[in-house]
């Protein structure tokens, strides 16, 4: 019997492809994401979401992955390699050690964001969306972000080989405590 995450079919867009579908990303964003926006945060509302957006898609080696499960989007993936001049990391507690920091465009994958949409949600296809933007890329470790209370994220990244390293605000508008977590790469190797 055929799974439902073999019937889905991705996409790549680098940054100027990604930004000409800025209202898809604002849709499906406000549709997986439905019950932080009602809740008012003003970190998870819609123009701060596509303010932040639009300052990724500019980024060097910007890679959005689309899924699409019957002819239809219901979930994204998104990040960039961090740069020499990267921010990502400012204001990680604990202090990591002596050159965790170092980037150069090569060393570390930023993992953005990853959302699928309710109606597609628990099927597997987030898992299936992180593999396809892990896959082959030549960096040696991947970040991301998440919400220590963001359980069933944080559940499945640890699944799926994630590891904590600190802690750390993200020097944005209203952003929110998170855990930064590291995973080796390429995939399989942790």
């Amino acid at each position: 019997m055929e799974t439902l995450v073999a019937k889905v079919t991705f996409e790549h867009f680098d940054g100027p492809a990604a930004h000409r579908l800025r209202d898809l990303v604002g849709e499906i964003d406000q549709d997986a994401r439905a019950d932080k926006v009602e809740a008012g945060s003003v970190f998870d509302s819609l123009d701060e979401f596509l303010r932040r957006f639009d300052a990724y898609v500019q980024r060097t080696g910007f890679d959005l992955v689309l899924a699409h499960l019957d002819g239809q989007p219901v979930g994204q993936a998104w990040g960039w390699p961090l740069g020499a001049d990267t921010g990502w990391w400012r204001g990680l507690d604990p202090e990591p050690e002596p050159g965790f920091t170092r980037e150069d465009g090569h060393r570390t994958f930023a993992f953005s964001e990853l959302m699928v949409r309710q109606g597609a949600a628990g099927q597997g296809i987030g898992h299936a969306l992180h593999d396809e933007l892990l896959a082959g890329r030549t960096e040696q470790r991947a970040t991301l972000l998440v919400r220590p209370e963001n359980t069933t994220a944080y559940q499945a990244y640890r699944r799926w080989g994630w590891r904590k390293a600190a802690e750390l605000r993200p020097a944005v508008a209203h952003a929110p405590l998170m855990d930064v977590l590291i995973l080796p790469l390429p995939l399989g190797s942790a």
